[in-house]
């Protein structure tokens, strides 16, 4: 091929990197030091990042460049998934970090910001093409994007095409429905679609990615993709910690919010969405919003028969006493909020019709686990029973984190005359046949949007979506207070009408 680089190895595909700066709103936050720091650390690292480069903090506490690149590097050395740090490496990286006081309201701090990014741009040669990273509290979205128009920080697509701006917006996206409506007006104000990247860590994942290409890359498994053969998916995001110090937070957003609306609606769709008509972001983000347009709108009965709540008490979490969620830092007393969601969903289309996606998420279960499982129909007739007993059925697991990997349990005879069925695994697991572990999903998402590619962040009409199916869920709690919580210790599998409600199916939860 005339065009092909002489030294690239086959099967690479490359991406032209423009140069460019990332800000990061927020900066002196939880989220920089665990997650962005590293992310970046580790994308300049590997050579992905483009040469000419730099990142700026932008946070209200007063502090010196090198202070901020200090703290950077703490949280490198105790988050970061390679260790030691690479000192020759930092040595150089850290010329490109630099820090901007300012409160996120104050117009001067703006006009400071706009001619500093000048001077950057002159140094580094960054040619004014900008990241606005929003780390920050959601009630901050609107005004900082306000902010950044006012002042010229973020450019009109349609006016310029020698640089571009681009703004990522961590989650919750609204609050509900009528709040994520009103976010996204004020957006649409201020940035076009293409510039607004609403980003889900969850979407970073390896074995998220990987969806895609396990189901249409693969014939054998895509064709047993429907109703036909799948008799109901799980999808699990269990974790083993509390909230830690998130009281404040998790008062006002509950688990439905937090974890719900966002990572399990994404896993949800990519599960359930048909074969886009090609690898573009917009086909593959179309179909997403088709799988979520069909789920079932919810009855009546469903909030007390299909959609169940949970709150943790006292328990043991690895055989340490912890405290129930009423006793943890800076939450009510009395407090009604969920930390635990179970429900039952039905996606009216030609593919899952009839097929029930049971979704459970929770604070203080014994372990911390996100996995799809598809649970395929029992093989038809009456061979090989044993004791009125049909074999188990089989079933494909995706395990999100931790361990990511994908298992597909089958029926085997056992050796030896008396030829029992048993269930076996085979199973494949990233980190050991590819001998590396994968990167974070900061990283990739990071990276995704330096090269402009929004797959894997979440469309306005997909968030709008999400909320349209579970703002009635939201509105039902709020007019009917729980009579039983906490309803689960910590450290068990959540409340007992979470089990009641799947095993009145016939069908039980999977054990992680």
């Amino acid at each position: 091929m005339p065009n092909e680089h002489p030294l690239e190895e086959p099967g690479r595909t490359s991406r032209t990197i423009d140069p460019c700066v990332i800000v990061i709103f927020g900066a002196t936050g939880d989220l920089t030091t665990r997650k962005l720091a590293p992310a970046l650390y580790n994308l300049g690292r590997d050579g992905l990042l483009p040469p000419n480069f730099a990142c700026v903090g932008f946070a209200r506490r007063p502090k010196t460049h090198q202070l901020f690149r200090e703290e950077c590097k703490e949280g490198i050395s105790s988050y970061s998934r390679t260790q030691p740090v690479d000192e020759l490496f930092w040595n150089n990286f850290q010329e490109e970090i630099f820090y901007h006081c300012s409160e996120f309201d104050s117009d001067e701090g703006y006009q400071r910001l706009a001619i500093f990014l000048k001077q950057i741009d002159a140094r580094h040669a960054t040619r004014g093409n900008r990241i606005y990273y929003l780390s920050v509290q959601p009630k901050y979205f609107s005004l900082i994007i306000e902010k950044l128009k006012k002042h010229g920080l973020v450019y009109d697509t349609h006016a310029t095409s020698s640089r571009w701006s681009r703004v990522v917006i961590e989650k919750p996206f609204g609050h509900d429905l009528k709040s994520a409506l009103a976010l996204q007006s004020n957006i649409s104000n201020n940035l076009e679609e293409d510039q607004t990247y609403r980003i889900d860590h969850y979407l970073g994942k390896e074995t998220v990615q990987n969806l895609l290409v396990f189901r249409f890359a693969n014939s054998i498994f895509e064709a047993l993709w429907n109703y036909k053969h799948i008799d109901h998916v799980q999808i699990t995001v269990a974790e083993d910690i509390g909230i830690g110090t998130r009281g404040h937070f998790f008062e006002e957003e509950g688990l439905l919010r937090d974890i719900v609306q966002n990572h399990m609606m994404q896993l949800l769709s990519l599960v359930a969405m048909e074969p886009p008509a090609s690898l573009s972001a917009r086909a593959i983000r179309d179909e997403k919003v088709k799988a979520l347009q069909c789920i079932r709108p919810f009855k009546s009965s469903d909030f007390e028969e299909a959609i169940i709540r949970g709150q943790y008490g006292p328990g043991f979490i690895n055989g340490q006493n912890v405290l129930g969620y009423r006793q943890e830092k800076d939450v009510l007393p009395k407090s009604n909020i969920e930390t635990f969601v179970a429900l039952r969903l039905f996606i009216d289309n030609w593919r899952w019709g009839g097929v029930p996606f049971y979704l459970r998420g929770g604070k203080r279960l014994p372990k911390r686990g996100t996995e799809i499982a598809i649970i395929f129909k029992d093989a038809p007739g009456i061979l090989f029973q044993q004791a009125g007993k049909a074999p188990s059925p089989n079933v494909l697991a995706l395990r999100i984190q931790p361990d990511e990997g994908i298992s597909l349990k089958i029926n085997c005879k056992v050796p030896g005359p008396s030829s029992p069925i048993q269930p076996v695994k085979m199973d494949f697991r990233y980190g050991s046949y590819f001998g590396q572990s994968a990167p974070e999903a900061y990283e990739r998402l990071i990276w995704d949007c330096i090269v402009g590619d929004t797959t894997l962040f979440a469309r306005a009409d997909e968030v709008e979506q999400s909320w349209t199916i579970l703002d009635p869920i939201l509105h039902h709690w709020a007019a009917h207070a729980p009579k039983d919580f906490p309803n689960y210790a910590a450290g068990s599998w959540g409340p007992e009408s979470a089990d009641a409600m799947i095993e009145k199916d016939g069908r039980h939860w999977r054990i992680l």
